[in-house]
């Protein structure tokens, strides 16, 4: 039989994009309603019980459109999905359960609802199992979302993605392709990879697939290569001691004494269980007795008053006689400049009296 490979297709045109995901409609299907129903149930936490009870009506009318039932209960505090005679796309249960567990994670309902779409996707990114200590893990969380959500804000732009960090966790929508790219960012920043060198490259690599020469081209030349500087693990002590310095002798140190040999020597070994006991109590009570001095010195020391200079008040007093006398002084030198001069004018008066 020839092959037909070859053989002319009138009805493929370049136009016709062979990716895309056409709706599943109805008509669609044709086995007709489900045998048997399928239900997903999730848990939520107490504190999303008031924001699902106001949003429950709109989660519901957006299942109903699909065929799927949605149940709140709050006395377990669980959601349920199931499927009934209506539905017609046996993948929706699967977005009805992707949708109850956005939703536990703190995910708006607006938002969440378009899982519902074909080509959207969730990922819920497990978090704190990747570090062990609490306060280096708070540390990178903070990395993910960055100063005013910046970061965030960036990954969800270059990715076409939706994200939200809660918790433990991190919740991602979008397509399959941004939501790859989203797990491996948010893997590496809780290694210790900060996320704005995962931004430069998205960035370098959004703007390469705008130029239809470098489409079958390989990126790496264009990529930054990021080296990765790795310290010494080798630990320095703080305190080198000079060896030199020392005298070498053949034989080895002394043999540190025991805490038997500490309690030989000082008679605690032979004493009996109740001695024992009273020696340990009466050094107790020694101790506290001295810090209870101690605490009481530091209280008095409030109510002790500051001692007086006396040193300081005489120079003051020394001060101020000298201050006295200089006044007192100035002011008799003006009463005898006064006088002189009357004296003198008097005698001129007189002069000009006995001429005339």
């Amino acid at each position: 039989m020839p092959s037909t490979h070859n053989a002319e297709k009138p009805w493929d045109t370049d136009d016709i994009d062979k990716w895309k995901i056409e709706p599943f409609k109805p008509e669609d299907n044709t086995a007709g309603p489900f045998t048997e129903e399928s239900s997903f149930s999730t848990l939520f936490p107490k504190y999303r019980e008031q924001y699902l009870k106001g949003s429950w009506k709109f989660i519901e009318s957006a299942l109903k459109k699909h065929g799927i039932t949605a149940t709140l209960n709050l006395v377990e505090g669980s959601m349920t999905v199931a499927t009934t005679r209506k539905t017609y796309d046996p993948s929706a249960i699967l977005s009805a359960r992707d949708l109850i567990k956005l939703l536990a994670r703190s995910v708006p309902a607006p938002q969440a609802v378009k899982i519902l779409e074909d080509d959207v996707a969730m990922d819920i990114i497990k978090i704190r199992n990747l570090v062990g200590n609490k306060d280096r893990f708070v540390k990178r969380r903070q990395r993910i979302l960055g100063p005013n959500g910046s970061t965030l804000k960036a990954l969800e732009l270059l990715t076409e993605c939706y994200l939200l960090v809660q918790g433990n966790t991190v919740a991602a929508m979008g397509p399959y392709k941004g939501l790859k790219t989203i797990r491996r960012i948010i893997e590496d920043t809780m290694h210790n990879i900060h996320p704005i060198y995962a931004i430069k490259e998205l960035m370098i690599k959004k703007e390469l697939a705008k130029d239809p020469e470098l489409v079958n081209e390989s990126w790496d030349r264009f990529l930054p290569n990021f080296k990765k500087r790795s310290l010494s693990k080798r630990r320095v002590p703080h305190n080198v001691t000079d060896k030199s310095k020392k005298v070498y002798t053949p034989f080895p140190p002394a043999q540190e004494k025991s805490k038997v040999d500490l309690q030989i020597e000082s008679g605690e070994y032979f004493l009996g269980k109740h001695a024992k006991e009273r020696a340990v109590k009466e050094e107790r009570d020694a101790k506290m007795r001295e810090k209870m001095e101690e605490k009481k010195q530091q209280r008095l020391e409030g109510f002790v008053a500051p001692e007086e200079d006396a040193e300081k008040s005489e120079k003051k007093e020394r001060k101020e006689n000298k201050e006295k006398k200089r006044k007192r002084e100035e002011g008799e030198e003006g009463e005898g400049k006064k006088e002189k001069k009357e004296k003198k004018k008097k005698r001129k008066s007189e002069g000009g009296d006995e001429e005339a």
